[in-house]
């Protein structure tokens, strides 16, 4: 999906379209485009540069961080970018990057890449730690089940095969081990800290 620059010559131009979710470019690993995507925005000429202020509407699929089931997330994005000519682009290789060209961007032959434009927004709206819900319990570490539904019948208690010389020094069984672990594991942590 391209946006053809020569179709605004006036100083402030306006976009306004509605795509479906299969229109949008190959979906990446991370999310899943599973809604009409809503692209409005203003278009700001001065000669050759453009400046697009607006916002993006969707729904994407991700996948839980924790119990990595799939979940849907709600996108109403802002954005305002600047888009130069491919002809301005700086060669050179060791500059400070000025906080203004974090937002620019650069076009060739009179089209800005709207797919490009999306996905980065995509990117920018995801969390760096999707949950399906804030009290997301997980997964089980000992047998995968999703903890959030019934759950397993797994023992909470986990002891350490390192520490069981420990346990037998201190003349617990097999079936303390796991209360005990805890009070091996302190006095451990403490001995470490002094």
């Amino acid at each position: 999906m391209q946006l053809e620059l020569t179709r605004y010559r006036q100083p402030l131009g306006h976009f306004s379209r509605t795509f479906a979710a299969g229109d949008v470019g190959p979906s990446e690993d991370a999310y899943r485009i599973v809604a009409p995507v809503q692209l409005d925005f203003d278009i700001h000429k001065d000669k050759d540069r453009f400046r697009l202020e607006g916002t993006v509407k969707t729904e994407l699929e991700l996948s839980c961080s924790r119990c990595l089931e799939p979940f849907r997330m709600p996108v109403d994005a802002p954005f305002d970018l600047r888009y130069h000519p491919a002809t301005e682009m700086s060669v050179a290789q060791d500059r400070e990057v000025p906080d203004a060209d974090l937002e620019t961007s650069y076009y060739r032959d009179d089209q800005i890449d709207l797919n490009e434009l999306l996905r980065e927004q995509f990117f920018l709206t995801l969390p760096m730690k999707p949950l399906c819900q804030e009290s997301c319990k997980g997964l089980c570490a000992q047998c995968g089940a999703n903890l959030n539904g019934d759950g397993c019948q797994c023992s909470p208690g986990w002891a350490d095969p390192r520490l069981a010389p420990l346990r037998a020094l201190k003349g617990s069984g097999p079936a303390s081990g796991a209360r005990d672990h805890g009070a091996v594991t302190d006095s451990v942590t403490k001995d470490d800290d002094a």
